[in-house]
């Protein structure tokens, strides 16, 4: 520890990332990255501002991203908020709507920034158990708190919570902030930002890092009411006033003005879902229901940190994580089908 730390530092329990390895000729399915690069549209979008103009600043509010994210779904652009990469996002909101004296609530199997982010801004949690189907239970949030997180469908897991239960948990919870962590809404479940119109407690956060490709340009976004937004504005203009280069808004604007090559990416990669699903299942694994471009999947005769080793010692990576509940489990990105092939013969 130096001596020039603020106290607070020690304490802290970084976030650990995937692996990002550095060998080649690797089947890498461990970090829920698409298989399938970006829009060919995003791309020339983003070659067209390497010009003199990177000598300027970007626009700081990112305006023409807010303008394409609102007219996909249908909302006003000052519900939108964008930054870099959900876990930024994610932060703004940790930090402007969760600091209320009361316990943050999150599962217990969640995605492990959540805790994190608590350490950071210092705000009490509870992990709310999943039940014995590891699926979200809108029921157990029924308790005082200063805010509610999650993903959908939820990480590691893959499970979806339906609108349905959604809105019953806004309802339940009209003086606190819901926020709807849609990290992988686009494979397989219908997004919350249909419900922000009517529940000025809703927030949902997305990243152009899965769907759309994008995990290395690091954009992300949020939508809610107007209130909720200028929090989050007043948070960024206080920490990074541009939080957007030039070719990131031109390359995410573009990304989200190309429904077609959007839709037919998630359909290649929940159809690869599928089979692969069909034959982990033929190998004896129990596959937890996936809404996700990754499955959650264990075996009930063969331990998962070992299975995980001799994988990798084939050549493929996956993500095992060293949790109660969940030490069992491999989570698996969906690749290629020539990358899932690679998996299922090397187990």
């Amino acid at each position: 520890m130096s001596k020039f730390w603020s106290p607070f530092v020690k304490d802290l329990v970084p976030y650990v990332p995937g692996e990002q390895p550095k060998l080649s000729r690797l089947v890498k399915l461990n970090t829920n990255e698409n298989p399938y690069g970006p829009s060919p549209k995003a791309i020339a979008a983003m070659q067209a501002e390497l010009s003199d103009s990177l000598r300027l600043y970007p626009d700081p509010n990112g305006e023409r991203l807010k303008r394409a994210v609102a007219e996909h779904y249908g909302v006003r652009p000052e519900q939108v908020f964008v930054g870099n990469g959900s876990d930024e996002v994610l932060a703004h909101a940790f930090h402007g709507l969760f600091q209320h004296g009361k316990p943050l609530l999150f599962p217990d199997v969640t995605y492990s920034f959540y805790p994190v982010y608590c350490g950071l801004y210092g705000i009490e949690y509870e992990a709310i158990a999943l039940d014995d189907n590891f699926q979200v239970d809108v029921a157990d949030y029924a308790r005082p708190n200063g805010g509610i997180v999650f993903p959908n469908p939820n990480a590691p897991t893959g499970c979806l919570l339906g609108l349905e239960a959604i809105e019953r948990l806004l309802q339940a919870n009209p003086d606190s902030v819901v926020l709807v962590d849609e990290a992988y809404i686009d494979f397989g479940g219908e997004s919350a930002i249909a419900l922000v119109d009517r529940y000025p407690n809703l927030l949902v956060s997305q990243t152009l890092s899965k769907s759309r490709s994008l995990a290395g340009l690091r954009v992300g976004l949020a939508v809610g009411h107007p209130d909720l937004i200028e929090a989050l504005e007043r948070i960024k203009n206080s920490f990074n006033s541009y939080p957007l280069d030039r070719i990131a808004i031109a390359g995410a604007a573009a990304a989200f003005e190309d429904r077609e090559y959007f839709e037919q990416t998630c359909r290649q990669v929940i159809a690869s879902r599928e089979d692969l699903i069909a034959s982990m299942q033929k190998l004896g694994f129990e596959v937890l229901p996936s809404a996700a471009n990754f499955i959650f999947a264990r075996h009930p005769q063969r331990d998962g940190r070992q299975l995980a080793e001799q994988l990798r010692e084939q050549g493929v990576i996956v993500r095992h994580f060293k949790l109660p509940r969940v030490d069992q489990f491999l989570r698996i990105t969906i690749g290629t089908p020539e990358q899932n092939q690679a998996l299922l013969q090397a187990l």
